[in-house]
């Protein structure tokens, strides 16, 4: 897919046996994926599967054996020896309650080098109002951070994570305890960013029936072992009902529902094939 903005993107990343030890114990065991630029990708799995590990190891901040590689958007021959540029919001950001920091303080922390103290020039805020605008959050520059709803910081904490636009965004739970119009509204907005700037995104996330409305592929984690696939072909497998039970998709209809549907039409285009 190539990029709208004309920015050259690390494109397809490559998993290739993966594994993560802790102490003892064996978290991630040979793990192979395949990531496509401009996709957005939702990582699914119980409390403790790994999900957090596995983003870890993507990011090279923890141990792991296995390769990671990163393909660059222009095709050659060769695969990108640079890494990407990662974007990546957190779970939640801790702020103190009685901080006095606005938004517009915390943006140009990030991006200016001038001390936050100091008056900020009309250059300034102008620099801060274009990067909050980039999720809508412009209305929110004079607010203190510490009056923020946990929907409103997210989506602060989203436009400093594509600020410069990165080649994958990781997001890791962003919108826990965040209410249902909040989860709704956030990916929308996540799914825009994917469509206007070609960003490969990968997201986890415990909210199976709204993902699965924005989502391209979705790796499951389990057992120490992960596996990708559309909604359909995840959500319709033994081992993810066993774990999430039946999930209703937004069309209705549930997944084992949709899996059916999607092995017909393959039986269908086979015998089609064997028909010419």
């Amino acid at each position: 897919m190539a990029c709208i903005l004309g920015k050259k993107h690390v494109c397809c990343t490559r998993i290739e046996h993966l594994g993560v030890v802790a102490g003892r114990e064996e978290i991630l065991r040979d793990v192979n994926l395949h990531l496509h630029c401009g996709e957005l990708t939702a990582i699914v799995g119980r409390n403790g599967a790994g999900k957090s590990t596995f983003m870890k190891a993507l990011l090279d901040v923890i141990p792991h054996t296995g390769t990671i590689t990163f393909e660059s958007a222009r095709k050659s021959k060769f695969f990108s020896a640079v890494k990407p540029r990662f974007g990546y919001v957190p779970q939640s950001l801790a702020v103190d309650e009685a901080s006095p920091v606005s938004v517009e303080d915390l943006v140009l922390s990030c991006v200016s080098k001038k001390p936050v103290w100091l008056p900020h020039s009309k250059a300034d805020r102008q620099k801060a109002y274009e990067i909050l605008r980039m999720t809508n959050a412009q209305s929110l520059a004079d607010r203190r951070v510490c009056d923020l709803s946990g929907g409103e910081i997210q989506r602060v904490m989203l436009s400093l994570a594509i600020t410069p636009v990165p080649d994958i965004l990781l997001l890791d739970e962003p919108v826990s305890g965040v209410d249902r119009t909040g989860l709704k509204n956030f990916y929308d907005l996540v799914s825009s960013l994917r469509r206007d700037y070609d960003i490969t995104i990968l997201l986890i996330t415990h909210d199976l029936d709204l993902v699965a409305k924005h989502a391209d592929r979705i790796v499951f984690i389990n057992k120490n072992s992960a596996v990708s696939g559309t909604v359909a072909e995840i959500y319709g497998s033994k081992e993810f009902i066993k774990v999430f039970g039946k999930i209703e998709l937004q069309d209705g209809s549930d997944s084992t529902e949709a899996q059916e549907d999607s092995d017909s039409t393959d039986e269908i285009q086979e015998s089609e094939k064997g028909e010419l």
